[in-house]
């Protein structure tokens, strides 16, 4: 299925990925010829989203190989490791690297691999339509058995679209279906600071799809919950470990506490390349600290005076025991309990 924006294109043996940090005001794509370029692209923030990160990172393994055709094992699984450091949160880039390692690894000669890692590449992208697509029907059902058919107004954090995941999206996915089945009456997109993925990208991608919707800043999440203005939350989530902590975007722990504390269900939407069952609790979880200019500038103008410093964690950790419902393409974790992660997450 054709998406109404590509992030991500292969035409002519080069990847042509839309700058995001640009949208909504232009579509400019960057071509990424090597290693290096799917790198700096993920690092940089060019492309984002968990599984579209996951995807470049089998895009740059494939560039890896095209342009050292005598490379060797060894040489290989250096360049996966150095790809795979450009960020370190979500675990669906490791995921993926580490996949095309253990294709090598079946290569006698690995300037065979080069072919079969760009059909690998258009598979898994050809592939997520269908299990995002999964996820989203889940979600419908476990809305149904709360609110049955009626339109429901919905909320989520950060953007986790068709520019975060290539196709359909996660969470954002979720409230695509759904409008497109007349179950969707408004949608509240938080602003996400401080990069603006919610301001930027999900109202642009919500644009696109002719959804109603209104952006709200963090701050105003308790305001809409405790007015009865939400009848449901989907985030997305870069890491999901064994007891259901999961790491999303940061202000997305806060947005589940206030859920928790007036009663609103909160779900996690994730494919299951998004589990880590080698880590227990999110306590584990090693959460990325970005540059703090992130927050005390917008592009190249100070909104903070030049001398203020600031934090800038990129992620957070929301406790298992505030999501309602963890969605995958496998089904609802619903409860949030080990041995429901385990057994969901066990065709990973």
């Amino acid at each position: 299925m054709k998406s109404i924006v590509e992030p991500l294109k292969y035409e002519k043996e080069i990847l042509k990925l839309l700058d995001q940090r640009l949208l909504p005001l232009e579509e400019v794509y960057m071509t990424a010829k090597t290693i290096e370029d799917c790198y700096r692209a993920i690092q940089d923030m060019v492309v984002r989203g968990a599984p579209l990160i996951g995807f470049t990172g089998i895009w740059g393994m494939a560039l890896f190989l095209k342009n050292n055709p005598k490379v060797v094992q060894p040489q290989f699984e250096q360049a996966a490791e150095y790809l795979k450091s450009a960020r370190p949160t979500a675990v669906n880039l490791a995921y993926e690297i580490d996949r095309c390692v253990e294709m090598a690894k079946k290569e006698t000669h690995l300037s065979a691999l080069y072919p079969k890692l760009v059909q690998h590449a258009l598979n898994e992208m050809n592939n997520s339509y269908e299990k995002n697509l999964a996820m989203a029907k889940f979600a419908e059902i476990e809305l149904q058995k709360i609110y049955g058919d009626r339109p429901l107004n919905l909320m989520t954090i950060c953007n986790t679209g068709t520019l975060a995941c290539g196709v359909l999206g996660t969470a954002l996915g979720v409230i695509v279906h759904m409008n497109q089945q007349k179950k969707v009456k408004e949608v509240y997109a938080s602003e996400t600071r401080p990069y603006l993925q919610g301001s930027r990208l999900t109202s642009f991608e919500l644009i696109k799809e002719g959804i109603d919707h209104k952006i709200v800043v963090e701050g105003a999440a308790s305001y809409l919950m405790k007015n009865k203005m939400v009848d449901a939350i989907f985030a997305g989530a870069d890491r999901i470990v064994e007891n259901g902590d999961t790491a999303n975007k940061v202000g997305t722990s806060s947005l589940s506490i206030i859920a928790k504390y007036y009663g609103i269900p909160f779900f996690i939407v994730a494919p299951v390349s998004s589990f880590d069952l080698s880590l227990k609790t999110g306590d584990q979880i090693e959460i990325e600290l970005r540059d703090q200019n992130e927050i005390l500038k917008y592009k190249d103008n100070y909104i903070a005076h030049p001398d203020a410093k600031a934090l800038n964690p990129s992620f957070d950790v929301t406790d298992h025991s505030c999501i309602t419902g963890i969605l995958c393409e496998n089904g609802a974790i619903n409860p949030v309990t080990v041995e429901n992660v385990r057994k969901m997450a066990g065709s990973r």
